[in-house]
C-alpha cells in the first residue's frame, strides 16, 4: 500500500520548547484524525537558543511526503537561515517553501489544511491568511 503525497509542516523556532509547544497545539487544535506529518526544529544542536540547519534539515526530511514542505518561522534571523538553505538548494527536500505567516496562529493554519487535503499552494494561503485574525 502507498502512503498518500501530503504536505509536510516544519516549525522553526529559536527555542526547542517554544517550537515543541506550538507543534503540539497544532496537533490538538487539527485534531479530529489523522493529522499531517508535523516537526518541531527549535534551538541549536547543542540544545542553546538559536537555529541549527541541521535540526532544520532531519525535520524537514522526516515530514516530506512527496506534497511539499512549508517551512514556518518565528524571528528573523530563522527567516534568515531557512532563506539560506533554500538558496543552496541540496539541504531541504525538493518542494520546500519559506512561509511568511503569523508563528503560532500561521502553524495551526497550515496543519489544519496539510490534514484536510490541501496542496502546498493552499496551504501557505491558509497559513498567510493568519496575518487577518482579530482578537479584538
Amino acid at each position: 500500500m502507498s502512503e498518500e503525497k501530503q504536505v509536510g509542516i516544519v516549525l522553526v523556532s529559536h527555542s526547542r520548547p517554544v517550537a515543541e509547544a506550538v507543534a503540539e497545539l497544532a496537533r490538538g487544535l487539527a485534531a479530529g484524525g489523522a493529522t499531517a506529518p508535523v516537526a518541531a526544529a527549535g534551538g541549536t544542536s547543542a540544545g542553546g537558543l538559536g537555529t541549527s540547519t541541521e535540526l532544520i534539515a532531519a525535520a524537514a526530511r522526516a515530514v516530506d511526503r512527496g506534497a511539499g514542505v512549508a517551512l514556518i518561522v518565528d524571528l528573523g534571523s530563522a527567516v534568515l537561515t531557512v532563506k539560506s538553505m533554500l538558496a543552496e538548494g541540496d539541504e531541504l527536500p525538493e518542494g520546500a517553501r519559506l512561509v511568511d505567516a503569523p508563528f503560532v496562529e500561521g502553524a495551526v493554519a497550515a496543519l489544519v489544511t496539510a490534514s484536510a487535503g490541501g496542496d502546498l499552494g493552499t496551504v501557505e494561503a491558509a497559513a498567510t491568511d493568519a496575518y487577518d485574525y482579530r482578537k479584538a
